[in-house]
């Protein structure tokens, strides 16, 4: 199965690792609390991981625009 990293705010895919033999410490995913997993890391209906980062653009958009960091979605 394949790891995906889509941006949480567009949902575009900035990524994906199709690795085979990857372990939660290589990716670092055990340096996250419990709270942090579940809100950043899913699995898909095809048993893939996908992980919830911000991308380039929305991390710009935030760094101009504060007040997004309240919202869930800022870009359509």
């Amino acid at each position: 199965m394949a790891i995906y990293y889509n941006c949480r705010h567009c949902g575009v895919n900035v990524g994906v690792l199709e690795e085979k033999s990857l372990h939660i410490e290589q990716l670092g995913f055990h340096l996250l609390t419990n709270e942090e997993r579940m809100e950043m890391i899913e699995t898909d209906y095809q048993g893939n991981t996908v992980v919830k980062i911000i991308c380039e653009d929305c991390q710009e958009a935030l760094e101009r625009n504060p007040v997004y960091h309240q919202l869930d979605r800022f870009i359509q």
